[in-house]
């Protein structure tokens, strides 16, 4: 919603700032009127167009042998989160409860109104005595008033009209706003400011609409009756009459020196062509600017190698041991059964973190693996993982010389965060296993600035941390699963 608020205002700002500047002063008052008409429709659109424009993005993040699962690990348990939704333990935030409410029953409050004033006008015309006058219908009223339109009808005094008192600079005047339909205009402002009250910007575009309506209902009479002195001398003389009616057209609408010296002014076709021209490339400009929305390319494969060969990009998002096809290990092969015998499976309707460890609250489900039914181990299969083994590779030396460039690594060796010369102490059949991933920019530091992160296993560490042999058991006693977490 406030996306919508900000973008639509600033569209409407723009959009009004180049009216005033650059056309409200020419004499080319029909294309006005569509183009504030346009204004208001693309400024309201503006939120909801979207403009992709591509760019290019860091390569996908390499996935490593150890990552599944988002995984908390705790001194006595493993948590895992099933689905992840960090809410506010605060009470409930009723600020934007209160906030609609408030927007709804002002909205509400001006509906009535809207609805009230066009049902006293269609009312005051039905009961007031009629008379077909050309395209329009002139309504004989008993009230003191200038004349003024809305929709078909002229609203007009009685005994004027009878002692014909009503000049017909003044009938034309209203005819043109009744045969140009502006009525539809000051309907459509007002229920946009009906329901964007908050707005004040609409404000300003319905002065500019009603004005421009005067403008070219001025241009009609000029033409017409060709008595400019006459007709603003008639104008200035109604000038002083009250008029209350925000729904209808006004004769007197702003009766100012703007509108007295756009009679006699004129514009050339040329000027406003030019003027109808340039309005292209801004418009454009300001849609692209709006809706322009960056999506990332195509993910691009790293320039990293391992064993003599290119990763491939369809590999990228694998453990780093499946890149290349490597020979069955026996100690992978530990049973789904034998590894998850006796752990239990809790799910948490909620977890709550606490200063080192997440509880639990409202539990769902808690069974023994040997309880879980075939559905509910289906449907934990995420979490049923049985860590594999690592096949001992080592790096080719292009590879290990490619590792030392610092611009490209950060290097770790046994665990331990290394320069990247350290490499110049090994040679490739000193190391026994590589690991590494990409790192997106905004996980960067300042420490560790490289996009690509490594880790490098010498032999006598490999065997120390029995690298190559999958666990038998699992080693905790139970898995946490919480529907949601509640960050204090």
């Amino acid at each position: 919603m406030t996306d919508f608020i900000i973008k639509s205002t600033v569209s409407l700002i723009v959009l009004l700032g180049i009216y005033h500047l650059f056309l409200e002063k020419e004499k080319m008052h029909t294309f006005n009127r569509f183009y504030l008409l346009f204004s208001l429709v693309l400024s309201f659109a503006i939120p909801f167009i979207t403009i992709e424009v591509v760019v290019e993005s860091l390569p996908k993040p390499l996935v490593s042998q150890t990552a599944a699962v988002p995984v908390l690990i705790q001194p006595q348990n493993q948590v895992i989160a099933a689905k992840i939704t960090t809410i506010q333990k605060a009470e409930t935030n009723y600020m934007p409860i209160v906030l609609w409410c408030l927007y709804a029953l002002a909205t509400i409050f001006l509906i009535i109104r809207f609805g009230k004033n066009i049902y006293s006008l269609i009312m005051k015309a039905k009961k007031s005595q009629k008379v077909a006058f050309n395209c329009s219908t002139l309504v004989l009223s008993k009230e003191e008033q200038l004349p003024h339109t809305f929709l078909q009808y002229i609203f007009i005094n009685e005994d004027d009209f009878n002692s014909q008192n009503i000049q017909q600079e003044l009938y034309t005047h209203e005819l043109t706003h009744v045969r140009q339909k502006h009525t539809y205009d000051v309907l459509f402002i007002e229920i946009l400011k009906t329901l964007f009250w908050f707005n004040p910007i609409l404000v300003f575009y319905k002065k500019a609409i009603q004005l421009n309506h005067e403008f070219l209902a001025d241009e009609n009479v000029v033409e017409s009756h060709k008595n400019v002195s006459f007709y603003q001398n008639l104008l200035v003389e109604k000038a002083s009459w009250n008029s209350n009616l925000y729904l209808a057209s006004n004769l007197n609408f702003s009766v100012t020196k703007k509108r007295l010296i756009m009679m006699t002014k004129t514009t050339s076709k040329s000027r406003a062509f030019l003027k109808k021209i340039a309005l292209v490339p801004v418009l454009a400009g300001l849609v692209f600017a709006s809706c322009i929305e960056k999506t990332a390319a195509k993910d691009k494969e790293p320039e990293v190698w391992i064993n003599g060969e290119r990763v491939k990009e369809s590999k990228m998002n694998q453990p780093i041991s499946n890149w290349k096809k490597e020979q069955p290990n026996e100690n992978n092969q530990t049973n789904e059964a034998a590894y998850f015998a006796g752990v239990r499976f809790i799910i948490y309707k909620t977890g709550t973190w606490t200063k080192d460890r997440v509880q639990g609250k409202d539990i769902i489900l808690d069974k023994t693996y040997e309880e879980l039914t075939a559905e509910e181990k289906d449907r934990f299969k995420p979490y049923l993982r049985i860590p594999k083994g690592h096949v001992k590779k080592s790096p080719t030396a292009a590879e290990l010389e490619d590792y030392k460039d610092s611009k490209k690594y950060a290097i770790w060796i046994d665990d331990v965060n290394v320069k990247n010369t350290e490499l110049n102490n090994y040679s490739p059949s000193d190391i026994a296993y590589v690991l590494g991933s990409s790192v997106m920019k905004n996980a960067r530091t300042q420490k560790h600035p490289q996009p690509f992160q490594f880790h490098f296993y010498t032999h006598n560490y490999f065997d120390k941390k029995q690298m190559g042999k999958a666990p038998e058991k699992y080693p905790l006693d139970k898995v946490e699963i919480f529907d949601k977490i509640i960050k204090n």
